[in-house]
């Protein structure tokens, strides 16, 4: 049994999908970032860094692994899926991993914080973080030319890349200009563990969009 601290966001959504990719069992603890809960002492035991998501391996003498990407590979590498064990194409895996690790993630979350959450508009970073989004999905655009998977079978780099590029209208950043990350997006999101996955627990994104629709529909009732 797998213990999962995690909330609705891409990093938590990538651990939940290949939970239920791999069939681990698994309970949820959902912490709530809006009060704080992944600074509180307990929490803070299992990860010092203070952040989701975090897992306690039951059948491990309760080892904890923290860091989204750390976890994946505990977790591929715990039952012998979705990490190939052939050298090269294990590194290729990885090498995909590291490019979410430390461009897609970083560069999107960026993207949003000044996109979506500043009440000021500062347009130079919007520009600077959402430009350089694009460039990231056209390389992966130009990967995925002939390709089902960003590797040569669907692996943790899927898995981890697709709970952040699946969210890059939260970042304001359209694809209609990259129509083989599109196919890729759309071929993983029929799979059921990703329906289940970004489900557990819901997504904070398609919730605020829900609110932003709801929000919108007032506005409109308001001005008839």
């Amino acid at each position: 049994m797998i213990e999962l601290y995690t909330a609705a966001t891409p990093n938590g959504h990538k651990i939940s999908i290949a939970l239920e990719e791999l069939g681990l069992a698994y309970n949820v603890h959902h912490l709530s970032l809006s009060k704080n809960e992944q600074k509180e002492p307990e929490y803070l035991k299992l990860n010092p860094n203070g952040r989701i998501p975090t897992i306690i391996d039951r059948e491990n003498d309760d080892f904890v692994v923290f860091e989204s990407g750390a976890i994946l590979m505990y977790l591929a590498e715990k039952t012998g899926k979705l990490l190939s064990s052939d050298p090269k194409e294990r590194s290729r895996e990885i090498q995909w991993l590291m490019f979410q690790m430390g461009g897609i993630g970083p560069m999107m979350g960026q993207a949003n914080v000044w996109f979506r959450y500043w009440d000021e508009t500062y347009q130079p970073a919007i520009d600077r973080y959402q430009n350089e989004v694009k460039r990231l999905f056209g390389v992966m655009d130009g990967h995925l030319n002939g390709r089902e998977y960003l590797a040569k079978e669907l692996s943790i780099a899927d898995i981890a890349n697709w709970a952040w590029v699946r969210i890059y209208d939260w970042s304001g950043v359209p694809i209609d200009d990259f129509p083989h990350l599109t196919a890729w997006l759309d071929r993983l999101d029929q799979r059921p563990a990703f329906q289940i996955g970004i489900k557990t627990p819901p997504s904070e994104y398609e919730q605020k969009a829900k609110e932003e629709d709801f929000i919108k529909g007032a506005r409109n009732m308001l001005l008839k």
